[in-house]
């Protein structure tokens, strides 16, 4: 189990469930879900004030310093209320891939400025066919005099459209390329979960800059990965104890037969299991952050696990959610399809539980 929070932890998520409140009801989220861009820079300016945005990055370049406990906790506010915009793409992805790849020049160019909510960045990694890094990335580059030259396709790219620089994975490097380059082209992926936007990159001889070390992308890119994947299991906890309150709340008002339907047995039970499937992935998700912090030598066994538990927790919450919402679960007007959505599309994005579970399976066989 993790430890405690500490008075200021509790007090940062209690300030971020506040704002959230505020900021991203569900009349907003289905706004911001309609639109192109798909977030407010209202709220994100308000978030950078907060200090929100620079959590993750260091003191000496603009942020806190925070560790993985803090990001989790801001992750699981958000996660309650769907929050529609960049934060997990900016604010975590890019500033952690920045971090590892250690390319000191960038990281001040570009972490103050996230920091401050003045510049969206995101990483385009995926190619067709699978939503993790591939072993040998189709994605070429070539020496173009000073610069290089990119050729290939990147999918799943997490706010790709709105992006203000992309870090692009081409063989085993990182390169930088701004959206207005030649060659490139972006398009809005349509997905499952409309809050959370994604798209598709096509580069043809595009014009990129060498971030970090050569042949170094890789490893740092699987660092900035996993320390996303924690605060994803954040995420999904923080949705899987939304979705569950919602039933329960239900349960207790809906009546049918002259009494409330959680008195009904299979309600009841129903109702049971998606406490327990919540509560779990809520401890999960926090232990395996508190074991980051700690630098736990078992830290990716954990991720690994928890990963693949909370994905699995936050689909199976949100679809019996609908099931004791009943009819009205099902429409477009009820809230509840929009959490399975999401859940849908966090299982997917970093690997689905069945490579989470492999991944455990090897990192276990590797320590025996």
């Amino acid at each position: 189990m993790p430890a405690a929070l500490t008075t200021e932890q509790r007090d940062l998520a209690d300030a971020v469930a506040d704002v959230m409140a505020k900021r991203s009801p569900e009349t907003e989220v289905r706004r911001l879900m309609a639109t192109d861009t798909g977030y407010d820079p209202a709220v994100w300016a308000e978030l950078a004030a907060m200090g929100l945005l620079g959590l993750a990055i260091p003191e000496a370049l603009g942020g806190s310093g925070a560790g993985a406990v803090e990001v989790g906790l801001v992750m699981e506010a958000m996660g309650r209320a769907l929050l529609c915009g960049p934060y997990l793409s900016t604010a975590v992805l890019t500033t952690n891939l920045l971090l590892a790849l250690g390319d000191t020049r960038e990281q001040a160019d570009v972490l103050p400025r996230i920091a401050a909510g003045e510049f969206l960045a995101t990483v385009a990694f995926a190619e067709p066919g699978s939503a993790r890094p591939p072993a040998s990335p189709d994605t070429t580059a070539r020496a173009a005099g000073f610069d290089w030259l990119l050729s290939g396709t990147k999918t799943y790219v997490l706010d790709a459209t709105i992006a203000q620089r992309i870090y692009v994975l081409a063989g085993n490097s990182i390169f930088a390329v701004a959206p207005d380059s030649p060659g490139l082209e972006i398009s809005a992926l349509s997905t499952v979960d409309q809050t959370r936007k994604q798209g598709r990159l096509v580069l043809r001889d595009t014009p990129a800059r060498l971030v970090g070390a050569l042949e170094a992308g890789s490893v740092a890119l699987d660092r900035a990965l996993d320390a996303a994947s924690v605060a994803l299991s954040g995420e999904q906890a923080g949705g899987a104890m939304h979705a569950m309150r919602m039933a329960a709340d239900y349960a207790k008002t809906r009546f049918q037969f002259g009494r409330a339907i959680g008195s009904f047995q299979a309600v009841k039970h129903m109702c049971a299991d998606m406490l327990l499937e919540a509560e779990s992935a809520l401890s999960a998700a926090r232990h395996v952050a508190a074991a980051f912090d700690a630098d736990d030598p078992d830290c990716l066994l954990d991720l690994a696990a928890a990963q693949a538990y909370c994905s699995e927790a936050f689909v199976t919450v949100a679809a019996n959610t609908i099931q004791v919402h009943g009819g009205i679960g099902f429409t477009w007007e009820h809230p509840a399809h929009l959490y399975l959505r999401r859940a849908r599309t966090d299982a997917e994005l970093f690997g689905d539980p069945a490579w989470h579970r492999e991944r455990y399976v090897r990192l276990r066989e590797a320590q025996q």
